[in-house]
C-alpha cells in the first residue's frame, strides 16, 4: 500500500472508524443548527432529514467504492486527481482543507456558547482558543490515540441521544413525567399542519439539513490508516446509515412531539430544553456538557482530516514540501500544526463578533462541503467509466443502483445550491464560497501546477 510506504500507521480499527464517522455527523448541525432548520420547515423538517439522509448515504457509498478499490490516505482528492485531472484534485483537496478549517471554527464556536451557560462571565473567545489547543495537541499523538479519544467522544454523545430518544418515548408513549399521560404525536400537526410554511419551507430548510450530514465523507480520509481497510470501509459505511437516520430522525421526532414546532430553538438549543420542559433540569445540564463534547469531537475529527488531506496535498506536489513529512510516530505533524494555527482566526471570530460567529461559518461551510460532494459523486462516475466490465465485475464493493442513484444525488445537491440563493442566511454563502474557489483555481495557474509533468501519484 501506498500509505505504509509514506510512513502513515494502520492503527485505526473498524469501531474507530465507525466512531469517527458518526461522531463527525453529530455535531453543532444536530445539536445547534437543528433549532433554525426546525423553525423554517417544522415538523415537514423530518421529511428533509429523510431525503438528505438517503443522499447522503448515496455519496457515502460511491466514495467507499472507490476507498475500497484504492485505499488511500488522499481518498476522493486523490481519485479526483487520477480519474478527473490534476486542477481536481488539487481544488478538492485545497477546499476540503478549506472546509475542515471553517467548521473547527464552527466547533469551537459551539463550545463558547454552551461555556457561556455555565460560566457567563468567561469570553467566549477564550474557551474557542482552549478547545483548539487541546484537540490540536490530541492530534499531534500516535493515530492510535486519535482514535481512541474520538471513539470515546463520538460515544459519549450516541449514548446521549439514545437515551433522549428513550425517554423521549417514554413521555410520548406512557406519559413519563406527565402525571402518566401520554403527549403522543398531535404536536406534529396540531400548529399549521405537517407543513406548516408550505413545501416552501422544508425546502428552504434542505441546506441546513445538508449541513448537518456533511462530514461522512471523512470515512474515506480514514482508509489510508484503517487496518483492513477492505472489511473495516464498507462495516463502517453500511451501519452508519441507519444510525444516522435513526439519530438523527428519531431525536428530531422526539422533539418535535413533545413541545410545539415554533417554540424550538427560542432558549438555546432543542435538545437541552427538551429535558427541561420534561422536569430533568439536571439532565438538561448533563445534555450540555454532551453537546459540548460532541463540538470537541468534530473539531477533534476536523483537524484530524485536514492534516491528512494536506499532507496529501504535499505529497503530490500541491502544497509546500514540508508540510509532507511525519513525525516518528507517522502523524504528519507540520500540517496538522497548519491546520490548528489557521483555525485559530476562529478565536479572532469570537473575539469581534461572538454573536454572529456560528452563523457566518455555518453559511461559509455548506457550500463548500456540497462542492466537495459533488466532486465525489462525479468522480465516481468517471472512475467507474475508466473500468472494463470484467474490471466492474471485480469491484467487491459496489454502488447500489448506478447510475441513477449518482445522477439522483447529484441532482439534488445542485438544487438545495440553487435553493441557497432564496434564503437570506445562506445566501452570502453562495459569494464567499465561489470567491474561494476562484482563489484556489488563480493559484493553481499561478504557481504553474498545470505544467508540471511526471508528477507523483496523489497519496
Amino acid at each position: 500500500m501506498q500509505t505504509e510506504q509514506s510512513g502513515l500507521k494502520r492503527h485505526l480499527k473498524v469501531r474507530h472508524i465507525r466512531l469517527m464517522a458518526l461522531g463527525s455527523t453529530i455535531g453543532v448541525g444536530l445539536f445547534l443548527g437543528s433549532a433554525s432548520a426546525i423553525q423554517i420547515a417544522g415538523p415537514s423538517i423530518l421529511l428533509g432529514y429523510l431525503l438528505a439522509g438517503i443522499v447522503a448515504f448515496i455519496v457515502l457509498r460511491t466514495l467507499g467504492e472507490m476507498a475500497v478499490h484504492e485505499p488511500v490516505a488522499g481518498s476522493f482528492a486523490a481519485y479526483a486527481n487520477t480519474y478527473v485531472g490534476p486542477l481536481a484534485g488539487y481544488m478538492v483537496g485545497w477546499g476540503y482543507w478549506t472546509y475542515w478549517i471553517v467548521v473547527g471554527i464552527a466547533e469551537v464556536t459551539a463550545v463558547g456558547i454552551y461555556m457561556g451557560i455555565w460560566f457567563p462571565e468567561t469570553p467566549q473567545w477564550i474557551w474557542a482558543l482552549s478547545s483548539i489547543a487541546m484537540m490540536g495537541l490530541i492530534n499531534l499523538i500516535a493515530v492510535k490515540v486519535f482514535g481512541e479519544f474520538e471513539f470515546w467522544f463520538a460515544l459519549i454523545k450516541v449514548v446521549a441521544i439514545v437515551a433522549m430518544i428513550a425517554l423521549g418515548g417514554s413521555v410520548i408513549l406512557f406519559g413519563f413525567t406527565n402525571d402518566w399521560q401520554p403527549i403522543g404525536l398531535s404536536n406534529l400537526w396540531q400548529y399549521g399542519g405537517f407543513f406548516p410554511n408550505g413545501i416552501t419551507g422544508m425546502l428552504l430548510s434542505l441546506q441546513m439539513v445538508l449541513f448537518a450530514y456533511v462530514g461522512i465523507e471523512m470515512i474515506g480520509l480514514s482508509a489510508g490508516e484503517a487496518e483492513n481497510p477492505e472489511k473495516t470501509i464498507p462495516m463502517a459505511i453500511d451501519s452508519l446509515a441507519w444510525r444516522i437516520l435513526i439519530f438523527y430522525m428519531g431525536a428530531i421526532l422526539v422533539i418535535l412531539a413533545i413541545f410545539p414546532w415554533n417554540e424550538v430553538g427560542q432558549q438555546g438549543s432543542p435538545f437541552v430544553v427538551m429535558f427541561e420542559r420534561i422536569g430533568l433540569r439536571e439532565a438538561a445540564g448533563l445534555i450540555n456538557f454532551v453537546v459540548i463534547t460532541a463540538a470537541l469531537s468534530s473539531c477533534n475529527a476536523g483537524i484530524f482530516s485536514g492534516g491528512r488531506i494536506l499532507y496529501s496535498l504535499s505529497s503530490n506536489g500541491y502544497a509546500p514540501a514540508p508540510f509532507g513529512k511525519l513525525s516518528k510516530y507517522g502523524v504528519p505533524h507540520r500540517a496538522v500544526m497548519l491546520t490548528v494555527a489557521v483555525c485559530m482566526s476562529g478565536v479572532v471570530l469570537n473575539y469581534f463578533v461572538p454573536d454572529k460567529a456560528f452563523q457566518y461559518t455555518m453559511a461559509a461551510v455548506t457550500f463548500v462541503g456540497l462542492m466537495v460532494w459533488i466532486a465525489i459523486l462525479f468522480t465516481q462516475m468517471k472512475f467507474r467509466r475508466s473500468l472494463t466490465k470484467d474490471q466492474v465485475a471485480q469491484l467487491s464493493y459496489r454502488t447500489p443502483w448506478w447510475p441513477y442513484s449518482s445522477w439522483f444525488a447529484l441532482a439534488f445537491i445542485v438544487f438545495v445550491v440553487v435553493l441557497m440563493g432564496f434564503h437570506e442566511d445562506a445566501r452570502v454563502a453562495l459569494i464567499l464560497g465561489p470567491c474561494l474557489l476562484g482563489v484556489y483555481l488563480a493559484m493553481f495557474y499561478i504557481v504553474g501546477l498545470h505544467r508540471k509533468k511526471n508528477r507523483r501519484e496523489f497519496k
